[in-house]
């Protein structure tokens, strides 16, 4: 099975991998400079992964005592058999690329050690040779 992430080139605070697109959808989804169609775009689709995509449980391996405030190391993926969140995150794709936002994707059957995972997406703590990005 393949896995494949939609990433930005920006570096996430925690884990210092790069950043996925939902932080910048949504924040996008409320800017004003944003044309009311595709403010309208935005609001449904990220209304739809509400809806239908669980929120992970978990984003690192650690459960000792203080877990909860160590950075989270792990990343999420799609299954490649998630099809309707694929789509959906194309789309995003395109509309954050209108914008000026540079937008990658990323395919990996090597994850690293799953901490959370459901029938559209795993999350991992990628292995050292893990490809997270595009570069």
């Amino acid at each position: 099975m393949a896995f494949v992430r939609f990433v930005l080139p920006d570096l996430h605070e925690d884990s210092s991998l790069n950043e996925g697109l939902f932080r910048l959808a949504y924040a996008l989804r409320d800017d004003p400079a944003v044309s009311d169609a595709d403010r309208e775009l935005l609001i449904d689709i990220t209304a739809w992964f509400d809806k239908h995509l669980p929120a992970p449980t978990r984003f690192n391996r650690t459960n000792s005592k203080g877990h909860y405030r160590r950075a989270a190391r792990g990343i999420s993926w799609f299954r490649d058999t998630a099809t309707d969140c694929i789509t959906r995150m194309y789309e995003l794709k395109r509309i954050l690329g209108t914008y000026g936002h540079q937008i990658h994707l990323v395919r990996e059957t090597r994850l690293g050690y799953v901490v959370y995972e459901d029938a559209f997406q795993v999350v991992a703590e990628p292995f050292s040779d893990t490809s997270t990005s595009a570069s």
